[in-house]
């Protein structure tokens, strides 16, 4: 994939039901799913009207033996996998899953920053830029932010600018929630940290997807087995953000327009 060094270029749902899950997002975000090949294993593509978005993949029984729970994951695209698996450990992170190959599709890693947040590393077989992330023309189906929930606000902006060399520019004061800081890459921003809060069982990564009319997502969330956390909320610039759970207890978000 022909994308720099540090772009989010994927994004992963683990799950305990793929078919219930597969059912849900194509109802709510739109998604059509389809199989991926790949043998041994039930991982499926998400697509938007556009392009493709991520993957589905079924937990396994050894996945599940390991304490693996429904979950998205980012993967962040690197110049070299090994290299980055690496400096991510001597910077106090972890390594969960060590380099591997995928014939044609690329080489990943699964780490975790010092605060325990896991996500991938992966640098793609092919040259075409992934365009799972938009991050600069919004595009429904689409990823639209990156949101880093943290123990260590200043720990992670460091951990995360120097492996990545993302930016922290600019702040919103969010009064007793503490500071929601956002993160430039390249030509704009690709989200923001803040601190973890009380209710969130632990630090992570919240991805938020784009919908044309964020409404009518919440009533198929309701219609569809899902539970909302927080209501539609406006967000500067005029759109609404919300926070849900799939049937299968994976967190996720969403943002987009009110009709």
């Amino acid at each position: 994939m022909a994308n720099a060094h540090g772009d989010f270029i994927w994004y992963e749902l683990l799950t305990s039901d793929a078919d219930a899950a597969a059912d849900f997002y194509g109802k709510v975000i739109g998604w059509s799913f389809a199989d991926s090949g790949q043998s041994g294993m039930d991982y499926r593509l998400f697509s938007s009207s556009a392009a493709p978005v991520g993957g589905l993949m079924a937990i396994n029984s050894e996945m599940k033996a390991g304490g693996a729970q429904p979950a998205w994951l980012g993967y962040i695209g690197v110049d070299d996998v090994d290299v980055s698996a690496a400096r991510i450990k001597a910077a106090g992170g972890a390594i969960h899953m060590e380099p591997k190959d995928i014939p044609d599709v690329g080489r990943f890693a699964m780490v975790a920053d010092p605060q325990g947040v896991m996500f991938f590393i992966m640098k793609g077989a092919s040259d075409e830029p992934s365009l799972s992330f938009a991050s600069e023309t919004p595009e429904n189906g689409h990823c639209a932010w990156n949101e880093l929930s943290t123990t260590d606000t200043a720990g992670a902006v460091d951990f995360y600018s120097g492996q990545f060399g993302w930016k922290q520019e600019g702040e919103m004061d969010m009064g007793p929630m503490g500071k929601y800081l956002f993160l430039h890459h390249g030509p704009g921003m690709i989200g923001a940290v803040m601190p973890k809060m009380p209710a969130m069982p632990v630090p992570a990564w919240t991805y938020y997807f784009r919908v044309p009319d964020i409404d009518t997502a919440v009533e198929a969330i309701k219609a569809h087995g899902g539970t909302i956390l927080q209501e539609p909320t406006e967000i500067p610039g005029g759109d609404y953000s919300m926070n849900a759970l799939d049937p299968q207890g994976a967190a996720f978000a969403l943002v987009g327009a009110r009709q």
